[in-house]
């Protein structure tokens, strides 16, 4: 998530559940309450992924989520909720799906919610949420947030937050053992200085093994273009530049709209937020030219990114 100081705010609201009746009356509808939320043993021939969402993101933005939903059940996307979440930014604290299918949960203790007793308790405990949704996991005592992790065909791209907020690893025995648990090369990419979690998924993302698309180059700081660049030369990737803007507003300071590449993408689908600018059909007409056989859809999120994240921040993915 590309956001600053005030996400410390926001976090904390964000798992304050405002609705709970409304959640429920959807559960049911859906007959999804009371069913197992993950059932580790199923069989899924088809490596067909589902999209999990925090129970609290329908307790606090529940036509968002609605939104969010008939969209997914339009292309026949399978969803269900997760239990026992603090807040919505399932991404960062839900385990890690490798390649191979194994679930590594890392240590969840980002520097960004230390320092206060309230921030400390808006910290999901993970291996609770692994009970409570049936989820085997590996667990690793590696302190990582999901949305630093970007995975596909053999590599995964993390910022180099990672060394800051693993003080006692070496580089070097760092990046060997993230390698050994995430099954891939391992990619480091410079950290947004502006952006307080130091996620890679609010900078850039993968669109096949040798090409990665994010913000605009010419738009962003000198020094994070030219660490980028660096990793571009020496991984030969091809780089596709998407248009960002920042959101100057004075009572929403953590703003993350204006992120187009925190979108979500599942099977042949990408849920890409708009923000009614002129930058929207530059973003669209970009990716679907990137992603020809994918279907793209578009969802206004502004409500969830005025709290400092976005799609891909919102959900977790696995198959």
């Amino acid at each position: 998530m590309r956001i600053t100081f005030g996400l410390l705010i926001g976090i904390i609201v964000c798992f304050i559940s405002t609705d709970a009746a409304t959640s429920n009356e959807f559960y049911k509808k859906n007959n999804l309450i009371n069913e197992p939320m993950f059932e580790m043993k199923d069989k899924n021939p088809h490596n067909e992924q589902t999209v999990y969402l925090s129970e609290l993101l329908m307790d606090k933005y529940p036509e968002t989520c609605k939104n969010l939903i008939t969209i997914l059940e339009k292309h026949h996307v399978k969803y269900s909720f997760i239990k026992g979440t603090k807040d919505i930014w399932c991404r960062d604290y839900m385990p890690v799906q490798t390649e191979s299918g194994k679930f590594i949960q890392f240590r969840y203790e980002p520097s960004y919610l230390k320092g206060k007793k309230e921030w400390e308790d808006s910290r999901s405990d993970m291996k609770e949420v692994c009970r409570l949704n049936n989820i085997d996991a590996t667990f690793s005592n590696i302190n990582l947030d999901g949305g630093n992790v970007l995975i596909c065909d053999g590599r995964a791209i993390l910022s180099d937050r990672i060394f800051s907020e693993n003080p006692d690893y070496k580089k070097d025995s760092l990046i060997n053992e993230l390698s050994k648990l995430l099954e891939c090369e391992i990619i480091i990419i410079p950290a947004q200085k502006a952006d307080m979690t130091g996620h890679a998924d609010g900078m850039v993302r993968f669109v096949d093994r040798n090409t990665i698309l994010g913000n605009d180059r010419a738009k962003e700081s000198q020094k994070w273009a030219k660490g980028i660049q660096k990793v571009i030369d020496q991984y030969k990737f091809t780089y596709i530049d998407i248009p960002f803007f920042e959101d100057k507003d004075r009572k929403h300071p953590i703003s993350a709209i204006g992120i187009y590449v925190n979108y979500l993408e599942v099977n042949d689908l990408i849920v890409v937020p708009i923000f009614n600018r002129d930058e929207d059909n530059q973003v669209l007409e970009i990716l679907q030219r990137t992603f020809p056989n994918k279907k793209i859809e578009t969802i206004d999120y502004n409500d969830v990114a005025k709290e400092g994240g976005l799609l891909n921040c919102t959900t977790w993915v696995v198959r």
